[in-house]
């Protein structure tokens, strides 16, 4: 604790650190002249790590030196890390996140606290990119907010309170292709009680972008947060409507770069109590961008079928 300025007693006011290895007799001193110090390093590399010093404070002002403290033993420190953690792996996981694993240096002083992520892109410098650092002693991290289709150069470093240690040798990334900018488009549907059959136009990636994988179609009531989520290879999916009420729908591409544009969204009225309407089946549904061609054969009931174009030539149907 420093000495409150009522008891420095005069101008001129520091500390002296006397401090000694254990078992050795001459002190070493250090002044420090700022009054309101709390602290003070000593660095000496002959010294091993966790060696036991003797340590006392004293202080002085400009009439003389005043009284020590008591005598303590504290221990050095282990220093900063000395290895650069080792196999280091990065790869791309979506246009703008990288995964980065590696493992740990081996025990020994100077234990990281904490592990220093650099990254910047293919053909600049290491000075302009970027650092992100892990909680704690975890061993992976998770690079968000890249650019897609771009190539990283990553490096991995230890730190402690003492100070940072060496990085690890540079490996590369390639962050995924952009997901596909078109959104699926000419959803149609077709009602059958409880059953809605959903249909859309493939969506069709550009060269610059990630191939669909498949597609997600999300599913929620009006007035609530939560979706249900629906996943299929395919441009067409079969939703249930389990309460009564009006269902929000919106479909998007699914790619090795992340979710593509979302549809226009639909709504689908389920009424309360409404039962199964029976028999309706569905022979051929055929949909283009210009035109749509159908032929339902039903035995009996009635059927809801509904179609959202978004072509501006627009269509017609039989």
């Amino acid at each position: 604790q420093p000495v409150s300025e009522e008891f420095q007693n005069g101008e001129g006011f520091g500390y002296i650190v006397a401090f000694r290895a254990n078992g050795t007799r001459g002190w070493k001193e250090k002044m420090v002249t700022s009054a309101d110090s709390t602290t003070f390093k000593y660095r000496d590399e002959t010294f091993p790590p966790l060696t036991p010093f003797e340590v006392k404070v004293g202080v002085y002002n400009n009439k003389g030196d005043g009284p020590f403290s008591k005598v303590v033993t504290v221990y050095s420190a282990e220093g900063e890390p000395r290895e650069a953690p080792s196999e280091v792996k990065a790869a791309g996981v979506s246009s703008s996140e990288i995964q980065v694993v590696w493992r740990p240096p081996n025990p020994g002083p100077g234990r990281p606290w904490g592990y220093e992520v650099n990254f910047w892109k293919d053909m600049e410098q290491e000075e302009s990119g970027e650092k992100m650092k892990t909680p704690g002693n975890e061993t992976s991290i998770l690079l968000t907010g890249l650019e897609g289709n771009t190539l990283y150069h990553i490096t991995v470093k230890g730190y402690n309170n003492i100070g940072q240690g060496p990085a690890s040798i540079a490996v590369r990334a390639k962050t995924k292709k952009s997901p596909p900018s078109q959104a699926p488009s000419n959803l149609m549907w077709i009602q059958d009680g409880d059953n809605v059959s959903l249909g859309w136009e493939p969506v069709r990636s550009l060269d610059n972008e990630s191939d669909v994988m498949g597609y997600k179609v999300l599913l929620r009531q009006e007035g609530r947060s939560h979706s249900e989520v629906i996943e299929t290879n395919s441009p067409s999916a079969v939703l249930s409507l389990t309460e009564g009420g009006t269902y929000i729908i919106e479909v998007r591409a699914v790619s090795e770069g992340g979710e593509g544009t979302a549809s226009s969204q639909i709504k689908v009225l389920k009424s309360s109590g409404e039962n199964r309407l029976s028999s309706v089946q569905v022979i051929m549904v055929r949909l283009s961008f210009t035109h749509l061609t159908s032929l339902i054969d039903y035995s009996s009931g009635s059927q809801s079928w509904s179609w959202q174009n978004t072509d501006p030539a627009g269509f017609c149907s039989n």
